[in-house]
């Protein structure tokens, strides 16, 4: 996917975003990060700081370098879950989970109300060992639970795993060749000292440059559409970032479209900055890579940190994202001022 770069003009516009981020590396304990800021279909800001690691020999941090982006993974499998929809590999978000799953892969008796909704939203109340901690539908609890039971359902449906399901239905298609789930180290990853089994797409060990990221971002602002080609249909796109929260839950908790974060209105424990309008939406990854969309103002930033340590005292990871967000925002209404 080729895009416009038009960074002369703008990108001091984004010094304090920069700034911002480069402050929070720094303040983390991180040694790599970086900034892409796409606006109207453009990349208006794009930046780069550190190395690959904590070490003067370290590869130094550029375009090409690929970052584990944890649980932002948890997007491209919302793109599997809604395609499965959109083909009617299942039914529908409140057919029950246990309708695709083997016998082996869930317990009945714990999640026999659990719909796919509940596992999309985080509000399935099961914890890792699949015991019950609330009704389904009733309170929001952030675990990977739902993630790994939607993983095997879209095995089952598609009759192959996650990553082949996006190699063959996104990755290809967009031309996305910095995205993959890694198993082994190369000088182009930000290998974050994990060890991985494979890679099928059940393991949180998807690697994906910072354009790339920004690329996938612009892909779901644009509902699939890029270049005049659209090779995915809108309604994946529209599902998947749409509140699908069960409506009854309380309104001090967050509300999610298919793993997404949602902007309906400021909630204190949303990832989402107070400031961003109706309909933004975000995701967030342990190492503190984050992607976020903001459709009233045709905008994409992506966020890159390889954090593995413990957060320092003082440090909110909510508050951090928050404000992370609010100043792409307002750097981006900063720049549309100075070009009127």
């Amino acid at each position: 996917m080729l895009m416009q770069r038009n960074l002369n003009i703008h990108q001091h516009a984004f010094a304090e975003l920069n700034q911002y981020v480069s402050d929070t590396c720094k303040g983390v304990g991180a040694s790599a990060s970086s900034v892409l800021v796409i606006h109207n279909g453009t990349i208006v800001n794009e930046w780069y700081s550190g190395f690959h690691e904590h070490g003067k020999d370290s590869r130094k941090v550029d375009a090409e370098s690929q970052f584990n982006v944890a649980s932002v993974r948890k997007t491209y499998l919302a793109l599997a879950i809604s395609l499965a929809l959109c083909e009617k590999r299942i039914s529908s978000i409140d057919d029950l989970a246990v309708r695709y799953l083997n016998n082996a892969d869930i317990d009945e008796r714990s999640a026999g109300s659990t719909t796919i909704r509940h596992l999309l939203t985080h509000t399935h109340g099961l914890n890792s060992a699949g015991e019950t901690i609330f009704a389904a539908g009733t309170d929001w609890e952030y675990n990977n639970a739902g993630v790994n039971l939607l993983l095997r359902i879209v095995r089952n449906v598609f009759h192959k795993p996650l990553a082949r399901v996006v190699e063959e239905r996104l990755l290809v298609p967009y031309g996305l060749d910095r995205t993959g789930w890694r198993k082994e180290k190369s000088p182009e990853l930000v290998w974050p000292g994990e060890s991985y089994g494979g890679d099928t797409g059940e393991e949180a060990n998807l690697f994906v440059s910072t354009r790339e990221l920004a690329y996938w971002g612009y892909i779901n602002l644009m509902q699939g559409s890029v270049d005049g080609c659209q090779l995915l249909p809108k309604a994946v796109f529209e599902q998947a970032t749409a509140i699908a929260t069960p409506s009854m839950l309380d309104e001090s908790l967050p509300r999610n479209g298919f793993f997404w974060w949602v902007q309906d209105r400021p909630r204190p424990d949303s990832e989402i900055g107070e400031q961003l309008p109706l309909g933004s939406y975000q995701a967030l990854g342990l190492y503190g890579n984050a992607v976020l969309i903001i459709p009233e103002h045709q905008v994409v930033a992506v966020r890159m940190l390889n954090q593995t340590g413990g957060n320092p005292p003082g440090y909110n990871y909510i508050k951090d994202i928050q404000r992370f967000g609010n100043l792409v925002l307002e750097c981006v209404l900063d720049m549309n001022r100075q070009m009127l």
